[in-house]
């Protein structure tokens, strides 16, 4: 492909995310004269404020868990203490050495121009980039391709912007261990980090608005996960609305609480939001490229990610959706086959699989049980305690359960929830038994290795009986 002059490009790529980049780095190897824009550092999210840093700093909370733990399995192990500078240079150096890989291919790659800026459109095909050295430069493309991700989401809640408060992003940075972390929002980052600094040595408070914990699971999956959190002595209050946020003595913060049967106040030395994401798109001035955004600012697409501009197309956190890394990812594969390729690859009945970061984790694919029933299955539930798995007795990691939603009819796994050790590793088992259309009696019936976890999916659909 060829261009005119030195500012209009084949393809244009707005922010280096895990869909960005790569997408990127593969039109200029195809020869596309490719630009690509990043206002900060390369990587997006996931590699710089997002999975590697913080199961870099969950991987460090586990190690304090288990040293604790030390006595349950004959290692004394006394004298723990948490060097948070120490955890925060680990996890630095791990954002460092991924942020290089991505700048060196980015550097290594022909017919590819990095833009360090903001970009704005001007026209549908055309933006405007306000270069981090001051000057101003104008680029053309008739493929545009947007990856800007999103950011965390700040409440309204009055007496908010009047005290110092964490993100997903700040909280990395502390230097010392709070002593009462007050979390705003049960979802998986506000788990994730409640659970890792109830291990580095805080009290730790998390404030959820809704009935359970993690909104879009199970109830038994949430119960499961409110036991071990209680467990771990943390304290989780549930229909909890945070109504006022006020500073409190000694650089403190007063966090005003309703809930159905009374109020209460939490004072707290940090608190931290995590009540969800907001899309980078409102910085992208897309009126003037006439493309159409929800009434929360995500960019909407078809089913092979163009926007309702032609030839213009989203991928990653911004579009909506499931917000996960590998989801970006595949974003990119699907414009790779089908703009390279020739092919006809759609987003359309793509399984979302996640894993949450809890210790033990929670990992997801596939229907719930209360989605299965919302779309009218017949199903049969087979579900089997890790107190029952022979591997997580050995380990010491009996908490949790293993779930699995089968059709009767056809007798395949429409999805599962695995609370327990490694709960993300056996979901990716299940994961590929379901791309593969196995039914639920073939990994009943195999001979795993003894002894795993995987292993346990024999008892598993044991459960369910002869078939």
């Amino acid at each position: 492909m060829a261009s005119t002059n030195n500012n209009t490009f084949d393809a244009i790529i707005i922010g280096s995310g895990q869909g960005g980049k790569p997408l990127a780095v593969d039109l200029a190897n195809a020869g596309w004269r490719t630009a690509l824009i990043e206002r900060d550092h390369l990587g997006g999210s996931c590699v710089n404020v997002g999975c590697t840093p913080t199961k870099t700093m969950v991987a460090s909370a586990r190690v304090a868990y288990l040293a604790r733990r030390g006595a349950e399995y004959g290692v004394d192990a006394p004298n723990i203490q948490i060097n948070m500078p120490k955890i925060r240079e680990r996890k630095q150096s791990m954002v460092d050495s991924f942020r290089l890989g991505s700048e060196g291919l980015v550097e290594r790659t022909d017919n590819l121009t990095l833009y360090r800026g903001e970009a704005q459109f001007t026209a549908p095909k055309e933006l405007e980039i306000s270069l981090k050295g001051g000057e101003t430069v104008r680029l053309k493309a008739e493929k545009i391709f947007i990856n800007v991700g999103a950011r965390p989401h700040h409440p309204a809640i009055g007496g908010l912007d009047d005290v110092p408060f964490l993100d997903s992003s700040s909280i990395m940075e502390l230097g010392e261990i709070p002593e009462h972390l007050i979390v705003l929002g049960g979802g998986y980052i506000g788990l994730e980090f409640g659970q890792m600094f109830r291990r580095f040595g805080s009290r730790v408070t998390i404030v959820q608005r809704g009935s359970q914990l993690l909104a879009r699971e199970d109830s038994d999956v949430a119960d499961g996960m409110l036991k071990i959190f209680t467990e771990d002595d943390i304290d989780v209050l549930l229909n909890s609305t945070v109504t006022l946020i006020a500073r409190a003595s000694r650089n403190q913060v007063e966090v005003t609480i309703k809930s159905s049967d009374n109020s209460q106040t939490l004072v707290g030395s940090h608190l931290l939001l995590a009540t969800g994401r907001v899309p980078n798109s409102d910085s992208l001035n897309l009126d003037a490229a006439g493309i159409e955004t929800d009434k929360r600012g995500f960019i909407r697409s078809n089913h092979r990610l163009e926007t309702n501009i032609e030839n213009v197309y989203v991928l990653g956190d911004v579009k909506g959706g499931p917000a996960f890394t590998h989801i970006s990812y595949d974003d990119y594969r699907i414009l790779k086959t089908n703009l390279l390729q020739s092919g006809d690859a759609t987003i359309e009945g793509r399984l979302v699989p996640y894993t949450v970061f809890t210790d033990p984790q929670m990992g997801r694919v596939g229907l719930s049980e209360d989605e299965a029933k919302a779309q009218g299955y017949n199903f049969e539930v087979a579900k089997l305690p890790m107190a029952h798995v022979a591997r997580a007795l050995e380990m010491g990691e009996t908490r949790g359960f293993m779930k699995a939603i089968v059709d009767v009819e056809t007798k395949q796994i429409l999805g599962c929830a695995i609370l327990g050790i490694e709960g993300g590793e056996i979901m990716n088992m299940l994961h590929i038994a379901m791309m593969g259309k196995l039914p639920y009696a073939t990994l009943r019936d195999t001979a795993f290795a003894h002894p795993t976890l995987g292993e346990s999916l024999n008892n598993l659909f044991m459960t369910l009986g002869p078939h």
